[in-house]
């Protein structure tokens, strides 16, 4: 395969990465502790913690867990925003020879029980907010382990009682719940700290992280992301990265704004894995849609990158306290999660001087695995260059590649690329290929100077900033509420999210309302699968075998 694309690499960006420079993420973190020990790691709320504190913290965590008995590859779930504790219990996880799995702490009790069911997680560390929804399902899963934090944990004396006095009691923001046994996170460090931390070899082939995808089945799966899949797009980003990264005076600690939730594969190895590779500090977002708190926390900080998905650049650029942050030291403008409007980049650049460069990647990539250029100056609407080590080529149908200039779907083949769907052969049979490449089930094309562009998807999938919702769960659930006979989810512009979900529903109760549907939906689905639309009809447009035709009605409605 010719690699067209190296051609237009910018200068310093090399063509290949040296995976083994790291025997796993372990090997990665313990460097970066005893390298950057002193250095800022996390800012939170006002707060500064330190490389040597993460360090110290997750130790002395890493041994609580191991005297609960567990065997290395055990499964730990992570179910928080972005607060101190997420990289420590990171940290923990994996220095003691366990697999992190991420959780979203929005999900539903019916989703957190498949994930934990699915994975095995024998233990969750999760912040207090959403206890009741473990509550709901804990008699159902194999957890049975629970580490329960509380959002001001790590601030310090007297901060962090203020902080959980105010969201527990002023702002009510934790519900009432039962959980016998629960362990505090606290507690479970004091209890770990005079432990000694067992040695556990951890090779590049263990498994890190399973990072649950949307299933087009129905059912969210866990890609399997191997240590050296993680450690390879770490290095792949900070390579691409360093036409920009020369910018930054020397000397200067790197700074990046983490508003994407850690939880989430592009804010997991973007902001947190990288800024422990590079000795990066990260401002951490607890909640980017609070645009006025995320300005107070970046009011009077000097930061470098920024990792975003298009939503939250635009939102930020037309609010009026845009102006109130120094955004002099913005060399790095990522946009990922979904596709970048024009609208938004020419808005950003203008009000910034920092262009948006786009890049590409699933979780199944983890992330990255196509990136523009970062001394780009202009929006150019394609996902950019294959990153170094990473090919991609484009099939039709049939598996066979396609001439330059003709639509095909993408595939990709690189180091970060998973090793497959967990305990699930027969899905990762259907998504590689013979010769190790992923296919993507999005339609790209490519130009003669190797760059891509998505043209459509193959696949029914509804991006909703950044977020995958596969119409086959939405349409699972709502189907099991009385009164709907059959119901079609599509995906539908939205200026603000790319996407939004647009429900169709043929009633078998000619009672059943609007709000008694989104009731149910509220119920039983995160915020971003939810309709934003939903509409009656009397049939849905069906091929002769009886399959639902959703391109219909996303094209006619």
């Amino acid at each position: 395969m010719e690699k067209t694309w190296l051609k237009s690499y910018p200068a310093g960006v090399p063509a290949e990465i040296d995976v083994a420079q790291y025997r796993s993420l372990v090997d990665l973190l313990e460097e970066s502790f005893k390298k950057y020990g002193s250095a800022i790691a996390y800012r939170f709320m006002g707060k500064s913690i330190t490389f040597g504190q993460v360090d110290q913290q997750s130790r002395a965590l890493a041994a609580y867990l191991q005297g609960l008995g567990l065997d290395k590859g055990d499964r730990v779930a992570i179910m928080m925003p972005n607060v101190p504790q997420y990289p420590v219990a990171v940290a923990a996880i994996l220095r003691a020879g366990y697999v992190v799995v991420n959780v979203n702490p929005l999900y539903t009790p019916r989703e957190l029980e498949h994930q934990l069911k699915d994975s095995g997680a024998k233990v969750i560390v999760m912040v207090e907010n959403f206890a009741t929804t473990l509550q709901a399902v804990a008699a159902n899963v194999p957890t049975k382990t629970v580490i329960l934090t509380a959002l001001g944990d790590m601030l310090g004396f007297p901060k962090s009682l203020i902080v959980n006095y105010v969201v527990r009691n002023v702002k009510k923001m934790v519900p009432a719940f039962e959980l016998p046994g629960a362990v505090r996170f606290n507690d479970a460090l004091n209890q770990g700290r005079g432990k000694p931390l067992r040695a556990v070899s951890v090779g590049p082939d263990d498994i890190a992280v399973l990072q649950y995808t949307g299933g087009t089945t129905g059912v969210s799966k866990g890609a399997v992301l191997l240590h050296r899949n993680l450690v390879a797009n770490i290095l792949q980003s900070e390579a691409w990265y360093q036409p920009a990264l020369k910018k930054i005076p020397k000397g200067e600690q790197v700074v990046t704004i983490c508003a994407l939730p850690i939880y989430h594969i592009f804010g997991f190895n973007t902001n947190m894995m990288l800024g422990m590779r590079m000795g990066g500090c990260n401002i951490l977002i607890v909640n980017p849609r609070d645009l006025p708190a995320v300005f107070k926390d970046l009011k009077g900080q000097k930061f470098h990158s920024f990792p975003a998905v298009n939503t939250l650049f635009n939102a930020m650029a037309h609010h009026p306290d845009f102006g109130s942050v120094d955004w002099s030291g913005l060399v790095i403008s990522v946009g990922g999660g979904m596709a970048v409007q024009s609208g938004t980049a020419k808005i950003w650049l203008e009000k910034t001087g920092c262009p948006i460069v786009e890049g590409y990647g699933l979780s199944e990539t983890s992330p990255s695995a196509t990136c523009n250029p970062v001394d780009s100056t202009a929006y150019s609407g394609n996902i950019g260059l294959p990153m170094p080590s990473t090919e991609l080529k484009l099939l039709d149908d049939d598996g066979n590649e396609v001439p330059i200039g003709t639509p095909g779907e993408i595939a990709i083949r690189g180091p970060q690329v998973m090793a497959g769907y967990w305990q699930r052969p027969d899905e990762t049979a259907k998504v590689m290929t013979a010769d190790g490449f992923f296919r993507t089930g999005d339609i790209g094309t490519v130009d003669e100077r190797g760059f891509f562009k998505i043209v459509d998807r193959k696949k029914d999938m509804i991006l909703v900033s950044g977020f995958n919702v596969y119409p086959n769960e939405v349409e699972d659930v709502v189907s099991q509420l009385d009164g709907v006979l059959e119901c079609a989810a599509v995906g539908m512009p939205d200026a603000k999210a790319g996407e939004a979900v647009k429900l169709f529903v043929v009633r078998s109760n000619p009672q059943l309302t609007e709000k008694q549907v989104r009731a149910f939906c509220e119920a039983n689905l995160t915020g971003y699968k939810r309709p934003k639309e939903i509409v009656f009809r009397d049939d849905l447009p069906k091929t002769n075998v009886g399959k639902i035709l959703r391109r219909e009605l996303r094209d006619k409605g």
